[in-house]
This record gives C-alpha cells, sequence and structure tokens, in this order.
C-alpha cells in the first residue's frame, strides 16, 4: 500500500504492485525509474533492475512467506518448493544465492526457522515440543541444537534472558 500510494503521488498507474513486485503496462525511462528509486529509498524500499537480484529476493520473500506466515508447512523438500514457486532450476539459485549472498539457501532458511523460534518463545503460548513440531524440526534435541549453533543459547537460557528483560505490566 506505500508503494501504491508514492507511485500514485507520482501520477504512476502501475498494472499490478505485490510483495516485492511492481508491474508497469510500459517500459520506463532511465529518469522515471531514478525519480521512483528516489522517492521508494527514504522509506526503506529500493529498486532491483537485474534478474539476477530479482530471484535472490524472490527466493529470500518465498523463504519468509513460508515460515512466517505459513508455519513451514512444505509438502516437499525445500529446493523442490523453490524450484517449484519460481520456476527455475534449483542448482542455478543455490548457486547464485551462495555467490550474492555469501551464505547458502539453507543456512538463510535455518536462520528465519530459528528467527520465528525466538518469536515464539517470547510470546509464551507453546512449549518447546509444540514449536519444534510446528516448524517441522525432526525433535526437540534438533530444535535445540540449531537454535544453540545460530544464537549461541539454549531455547530455555535465551527465554529466561527474555523473562529476565521484561517487567511486569503493574510494575510499571
Amino acid at each position: 500500500m506505500v508503494v501504491q500510494s508514492e507511485l500514485d503521488k507520482l501520477d504512476l498507474k502501475p498494472l499490478s504492485v505485490q510483495l516485492g513486485a511492481v508491474e508497469f503496462p510500459e517500459t520506463l525511462d532511465e529518469a522515471t525509474l531514478k525519480t521512483i528509486a528516489t522517492t521508494l529509498q527514504p522509506i526503506g524500499f529500493e529498486l532491483i533492475d537485474n534478474k539476477k537480484s530479482l530471484l535472490i529476493e524472490k527466493t529470500k520473500a518465498l523463504i519468509i512467506k513460508l515460515i512466517h506466515q505459513e508455519n513451514n508447512q512444505l509438502k516437499s523438500n525445500l529446493s523442490d518448493y523453490i524450484s517449484e514457486k519460481l520456476q527455475v532450476d534449483y542448482n542455478t539459485i543455490r548457486h547464485l544465492f551462495s555467490e550474492v549472498e555469501s551464505t547458502t539457501i539453507e543456512k538463510f532458511y535455518i536462520s528465519q526457522k530459528i528467527e520465528k523460534v525466538k518469536e515464539l518463545l517470547v510470546y509464551d503460548e507453546l512449549n518447546l515440543n509444540e514449536i519444534a513440531y510446528q516448524l517441522n524440526f525432526s525433535s526437540v534435541a534438533h530444535l535445540s541444537a540449531q537454535f544453540k549453533k545460530v544464537t549461541g543459547f539454549t531455547p530455555s537460557h535465551f527465554k529466561k534472558i527474555k523473562e529476565n528483560k521484561r517487567t511486569s505490566i503493574d510494575k510499571v
């Protein structure tokens, strides 16, 4: 909605505005692209003008959506899921992602899962068993090992740290 609003202010009429993509009915000239970039940059958006960068951003958005909105409900393995959704050979995506991001897709995926685990631990609505199940970890031990590898803390220690930093509302 923010991007659409800014484009309206510039009197530009895109065909569609979706997460990570804006489609125009015609090719835009360099001056218009520069104006759009200048307008969007202060509000935290940037133009991605080459296909490689676009593919990487689509891959990241797909993984983030999978973890944070769809609760990691994969019906196949991650490589097949990404390849199917983006209609690109997984090896092509994998090499490009590693080259540009200096990390692997798998490590990015795991880091997103751990961020979701942190969120769920802070909310304190689910126990570790339920979190492990929801995010498709093979076991609580596997979740704990991955969590410690990424954060340096066990899930229970992380939870204690967060609890110590919170002040109950009646003591504010």
